[in-house]
């Protein structure tokens, strides 16, 4: 059987943290935690874990951090979360089944999410497939932030697994409106490094588009009042973000 590290970035945390690691327990070798510096209680409940191998290191984005948590992990195999995340019951057995045959460079999962109480299926957020387990010389963390992603070399080979993986990503809707606000920027700030610009016709039809996307043809008016307020702040964040890139440009 091979050996499994899971690799985890945290910052405040408390909330969440604790849940995320007891979905680990008995399905990774070892658990690496690197903590950006927390102020509340991560720090505390991630040594409350035998498992838990906790590091801090400053924030330098999301992908460089990430790739750093990468570095620090001691098994050649990874299985990635975030501290928001947890596996289910049929995504634990699926990894502990893969680990017994591994047989592909990497495996990816879907993601359903959680959203102020209520599990989103529909609104663009299911089955948000992510890849996040694979051998660790195959791949590495990319993709624009705060949008991270795993890319694996060319010709890798991948597979999917059963199971969810739980995301618990907003408690309130607040929340979810500083958190548009902070990733529009971040993803504003990402998009002007690589040389892009954006015009009036992005900042007008970009959120349009984003909205009737994932509101009409991805059936969020199927997950209620929610799933409205949820593709409301999606369009709402893309129309921060091109009108911060304009503004930038």
């Amino acid at each position: 059987m091979i050996q499994l590290s899971a690799v985890i970035i945290t910052y405040n945390e408390e909330h969440n943290i604790g849940r995320c690691l007891d979905s680990l327990i008995g399905v990774a070798d070892e658990i690496v935690v690197v903590d950006s510096f927390s102020t509340d209680r991560t720090e505390a409940i991630c040594r409350q874990y035998a498992g838990v191998r906790f590091l801090q290191h400053p924030f330098g984005g999301h992908i460089e951090q990430k790739n750093y948590a990468l570095q620090q992990a001691a098994f050649p195999y990874i299985l990635a979360l975030d501290a928001d995340e947890a596996l289910s019951d049929a995504l634990k057995k699926a990894i502990l089944d893969t680990k017994k045959d591994w047989q592909r460079d990497g495996y990816s999962m879907n993601r359903l999410t959680n959203y102020c109480g209520q599990w989103i299926w529909h609104s663009g957020w299911y089955p948000d497939q992510k890849l996040r387990l694979w051998r660790k010389e195959k791949g590495k963390w990319g993709g624009t932030n705060p949008h991270d992603k795993v890319e694996m070399e060319a010709g890798s080979t991948v597979a999917h697994l059963p199971g969810d993986l739980l995301h618990y990503s907003y408690y309130t809707v607040q929340e979810h409106v500083e958190r548009a606000e902070k990733y529009a920027v971040i993803a504003a700030e990402a998009m002007r490094q690589q040389g892009k610009g954006a015009t009036w016709l992005n900042v007008l039809f970009s959120p349009v588009l984003k909205f009737l996307r994932n509101y009409v043809l991805k059936g969020g008016f199927l997950d209620g009042q929610l799933g409205y307020t949820i593709c409301r702040l999606s369009a709402l964040e893309t129309y921060w973000k091109y009108r911060l890139l304009r503004n930038l440009s």
